[in-house]
């Protein structure tokens, strides 16, 4: 890099970043965020890519699925073609996740191996972007040792796309604009959404939580909901172009509506005002324990086109370590919880993410871990060692506990939730359920695959004329993580 470069970019940090500082963060509960309806494509920019194609590589979480969507969108509207060959590409962007350190170094792999298309195309736009961008460290790395990148972007300006888009094809430079101030909400954004079966809807951004491990609320900023209005509207529109299923989204989607108003209108209201729009299926995540209230059990409990469906992380079963963690609840509380969502649905599914190897974690503080998922008997979860993010308190934590012991650990867990996952898929036997049929399976053209109302994958055999309908299925075979099942063209569907 040369120095001329190299200045200019360290005067732009000086401006534009924020190394993640949990006093500074926070204090921004209190700045104004703005609702924004005014997007639009600048008229220099509109047919830009036709003739075009643009790819796009997602990492991480629904979140960032439906970051692409848009991405997609503001590209298909300035003309780009999508496609999934690389030397076909005009355009390459890596929409990255921050929450592992597995996840970064699998980017910063692509990221090296799109050099050699760079190197043949001197014309492609290779772009960084996503949670990864709106860590310092991460976009030094990029400038020091991939120059080969053209744009860098963060998760709060993905609305301005199409300028940095012009500026990145103009320029001769490295195009960066990372904001470390939390981005405002702006609606009115066209989507690419894959399919017309099943789509993600924003309900809110960000996470005041502050989990002493984790980088999304400093990559992601502070929560900000969106007006009941626009996402009620989304969701009408949804069911009019006949999806079959909404997944209602938020880094942490039951503190909805805190931030509007007086905070009376929640995601109970939210939810129970969408019980009534014609959409067969409504679900949401990711919930997080401390804000999952009384009167949201209650509206789940109504059913209808609510799915019997919950993930609840739980991260840890000893109290000690939820409290290092920042969870604010005890393992007390979210046992009671759990029974208490289990009393109101009955026939729900339960799925959580539990962390392994904390920071000093002792094999009596993972015993009640195990024994946390013995008692809810989980219908799966996604367990993980933990990882360190630069920048949050955990990281700077000292650790007593070898990888050696934290890999065992993780088998012996992963041991438990699969004996109960395959019990629960188990007791499906024999029972007809009703199955959204979202397309072939993945390892075999020949095979239908969907999803339960409580979320359960299931194969079975039936014409591609099915895809995106809901059919009854009965179930002939179970395994730990699928259901095989054979179509039913007259029954009744088991209530689950």
């Amino acid at each position: 890099m040369d120095s001329k470069k190299e200045k200019d970019y360290s005067t732009y940090f000086q401006h534009t970043f924020q190394a993640p500082n949990l006093k500074e963060a926070r204090r921004r509960r209190k700045n104004t965020v703005q609702h924004l309806s005014d997007f639009s494509i600048p008229e220099d920019m509109k047919n830009i890519g036709e003739g075009k194609h643009f790819l796009i590589r997602t990492y991480g979480c629904q979140m960032n699925e439906h970051d692409t969507e848009v991405m997609a969108g503001i590209l298909e509207e300035i003309g780009y073609t999508s496609t999934e060959l690389e030397e076909e590409a005009d355009i390459i962007l890596l929409n990255t996740c921050a929450i592992r350190e597995n996840a970064e170094n699998k980017v910063f792999g692509e990221i090296g191996h799109l050099k050699a298309y760079k190197t043949e195309n001197p014309d492609l736009i290779v772009g960084v972007c996503g949670c990864m961008a709106q860590e310092e460290a991460v976009v030094n790395r990029i400038l020091e040792k991939h120059q080969h990148v053209d744009l860098i972007f963060g998760t709060h300006n993905i609305h301005r796309l199409p300028q940095l888009l012009k500026e990145a094809l103009l320029s001769k430079e490295m195009v960066l604009e990372v904001w470390s101030k939390e981005g405002d909400v702006i609606e009115n954004l066209p989507k690419a959404r894959k399919g017309n079966i099943r789509a993600w809807v924003n309900i809110m951004y960000g996470c005041d939580k502050f989990c002493t491990y984790c980088i999304v609320p400093y990559t992601r900023g502070k929560e900000r909901s969106r007006h009941p209005q626009e996402i009620i509207d989304e969701v009408r529109e949804l069911a009019r172009q006949g999806y079959k299923e909404v997944t209602l989204l938020g880094q942490n989607v039951n503190a909805y509506g805190k931030d509007l108003n007086d905070g009376t209108y929640r995601l109970s209201q939210l939810m129970d005002d969408i019980r009534h729009i014609g959409i067969p299926r409504v679900r949401f995540t990711t919930s997080h324990p401390w804000d999952f209230t009384d009167d949201l059990i209650d509206v789940l409990a109504k059913g209808g086109n609510l799915v019997e469906h919950i993930h609840l992380p739980v991260q840890s079963g000893n109290s000690d370590v939820l409290k290092i963690m920042g969870r604010n609840y005890s393992r007390e509380k979210y046992l009671e919880l759990f029974h208490k969502l289990k009393k109101a649905i009955p026939h729900a599914s339960f799925t959580t993410d539990i962390i392994v190897g904390y920071p000093n974690e002792t094999e009596e503080q993972f015993q009640d871990t195990l024994s946390l998922v013995e008692e809810c008997e989980f219908d799966g979860a996604y367990t993980f060692i933990y990882s360190p993010r630069p920048g949050t308190p955990a990281a700077k934590m000292t650790d007593n506990v070898s990888l050696e012991v934290k890999k065992e650990r993780l088998q012996r867990l992963n041991k438990v939730v699969n004996e109960h996952a395959l019990k629960s898929n188990q007791r499906l036997e024999g029972q007809i359920v009703e199955v959204l049929v979202e397309g072939p399976s993945k390892k075999n053209e020949e095979v239908l695959s969907g999803h339960t109302r409580m979320n359960k994958l299931v194969n079975f055999k039936g014409p591609k004329t099915l895809i995106g309908e809901l059919v009854n299925v009965r179930i002939v075979q179970t395994k730990t993580w699928s259901l095989d099942g054979e179509l039913v063209e007259e029954a009744e569907v088991v209530n689950q």
